[in-house]
Order: structure tokens, then sequence, then C-alpha cells
């Protein structure tokens, strides 16, 4: 009896390797995956400018990083007591405007560095619609909860988004000529544009991305939005909110991305992490029993074995859980 509408998604002739560089940028759900990355020790970067949403801030925020580029005061804007930038998430936000500068430019530098050298980079567009400053004409990247009044609100076309993604994919490929780049689509529904609104946006942005990784070289597409729309496709894989994918989704998705993109030795090595950050999360009944000091050791004696086998991956904050928790119980 199936319950799951089979989909099969042929595994990438390209691999991802642990000693890889791996660059993520995009919506909320990027960093979903980006964090399970992190927790399984891959070397990551991930949204510079904090969370982007639509393609041409995500296409304007990489081609500033290719090109080093240093925000200036007049780039900030000062509102509801706080220092902005409108290509910047709010988490660059502060009351300090040296110090807000100091952190978008330190971003950047290292956002530079590490695209430079990055084997691979993934972009996770969530919506086809952007907001344009009125005033200026700029588009924004972040509305920091400005009044709705001082922008114009606009669905991108197709046509614009092959352009935007085009270009910026030209340039990106001639700042690291080894780069390859993946594409995914954020299955977030944006639903405060509206039900309709959100699903011609989502149409428009997998034409443009389809069309891009057809015709450009190194360029993939993995379809997270389709994992979790048409074949979970059911609430309870979802938020309380309807919206978010909710953790057993984003797992899966991230199953099946491993299953495409990993070559067999990062899907062993993974597996090895597994253990150990699983590990971390256990919670003792008896912190202080014989059976607990002996899984803690046991623990500290696989984190020194990985650590010899794969001397590139860093296990200093595994390590210190575990030799903390033998103190504390000392």
């Amino acid at each position: 009896m199936e319950l799951l509408l089979p989909f099969t998604i042929q595994p990438s002739l390209s691999k991802i390797f642990y000693t890889d560089k791996i660059f993520l940028t995009g919506s909320c759900f990027s960093e979903e995956i980006g964090n399970r990355m992190k927790d399984l020790k891959f070397y990551i970067l991930q949204n510079p400018n904090g969370i982007l949403y639509d393609p041409v801030s995500i296409c304007s925020a990489l081609v500033s990083y290719a090109g080093n580029k240093k925000y200036r005061e007049e780039d900030l804007f000062f509102m509801n007591d706080l220092w902005n930038s409108w290509q910047h998430h709010s988490v660059f936000s502060g009351t300090g405007k040296d110090i807000v500068l100091k952190n978008i430019n330190h971003s950047q530098q290292v956002a530079h560095a590490f695209l430079k050298d990055a084997s691979w980079l993934i972009i996770t567009p969530g919506t086809s619609y952007n907001y344009i400053l009125k005033e200026s004409a700029i588009a924004v990247a972040n509305c920091h909860k400005a009044p709705s009044r001082i922008f114009e609100k606009n669905l991108l076309p197709t046509e614009e988004i092959i352009s935007e993604l085009t270009n910026t994919i030209t340039k990106l490929q001639a700042f690291n000529p080894q780069l390859k780049i993946i594409f995914t689509i954020s299955p977030v529904r944006h639903v405060r544009d509206g039900v309709i609104e959100n699903n011609r946006s989502k149409a428009r942005l997998i034409e443009a991305i389809h069309f891009v990784a057809e015709k450009m070289d190194h360029v993939f597409y993995f379809p997270a939005y389709e994992l979790v729309i048409d074949v979970l496709r059911d609430y309870r894989f979802y938020k309380n909110d309807f919206v978010h994918a909710n953790d057993s989704a984003v797992e899966f998705v991230f199953e099946n991305f491993c299953n495409t993109f990993l070559d067999e030795n990062a899907k062993k090595i993974m597996s090895e992490i597994k253990e150990i950050v699983t590990a971390m999360n256990h919670r003792p009944f008896q912190a202080g029993s014989a059976s607990h000091k002996k899984f803690r050791d046991s623990q500290l004696e696989k984190i020194k074995k990985i650590s010899a086998k794969y001397p590139f991956l860093n296990f200093s904050k595994e390590e210190n859980f575990f030799s903390e928790m033998i103190n504390k119980s000392n």
C-alpha cells in the first residue's frame, strides 16, 4: 500500500565531499538545511546578509560578495530607534551606527573570502515578490516593518528573474571557476501575499530556475519544494502556522538531498558524526550512575577515534560537552 506519491530523484553525477566549502543563501528554509549541515560538520557559510527571500535581493547580495563591496554610512537609515540596512536582515540592526556598519562589512569580507574558494553554492529563493522604495526606486531585501505606503510591491516577471540569475551566475563563475550551484525553492508558503498570489510567485521561480539550470553549466536543481508540496502534501508535516515545514519534513528533504548529492564516503562520515550528535542530545535519568559514566567515556573514545580518522573535522565542542559532564559528576 503506497502512502506517499512515488518520486524518484536521480543522483547527481557531481558530488559533495566533506572537505568542500558550501555557501548557502536564501530563505528561512535554507537556514533549516544549513543548520543541519553545520551540526553535521560540513564546512558552510550561510546568509551573510541574513535571510533573503526574492531573487533580486539574493542576486544583489551575491554580486556584492564577489565584488567585496564595502558599505558606507549613507547605506544605513535610522528607524524605530535602530540603524538598519535595506539590503540586510534585521539581525544586523542596532542602536550604534558604527557597530552596525562594522558588522555588515565584516560579514561582507568573510563572504568574499569564502565564496572565492567555495565548491558549492546553494540558493533557495522563497518568493517572486519584491519591494521597491517609492522615493528612490531602490529594491529592498527587508522592509524592517516600515510603513507599507513607502513601498511598491512588485511581482517579478519570469524573464526578469531569468536575466538576474543568468547575469549573477556568469559573474560568480568568472569570480570562482570551480563553483557549482544548486537551486532549491523554499516550500514555505507566503500566505500573507495570498494563496493564489503565492502560487503565481512560486510558479515563476520554478519556470525561471529550470530554464537557467537547463541552459547553464554546473547548475543543478534539487526539488525541495516538490518533496514537501507534492510528496508529503499533508499539514501534519507543517508547523502550527500551516506555513513552515516542521522538523520531520525538513529531515525528509535533507535525507533526499544527501542521497542525491553526497559522495559515499561523505555519507559514511555523516553517519558517524550523527551518532555523536544524537548522544549529545541524550538526557540521562541518573547522571551520576556508573552506566552513564561508561556512556560518557565511550563517547569521548568515539570522538578521539573519529578525530584521528578525519583530522579536517573539529570536535572540540563535543569533546568539551562530554568532558564537562564528567567534571560536573565528580
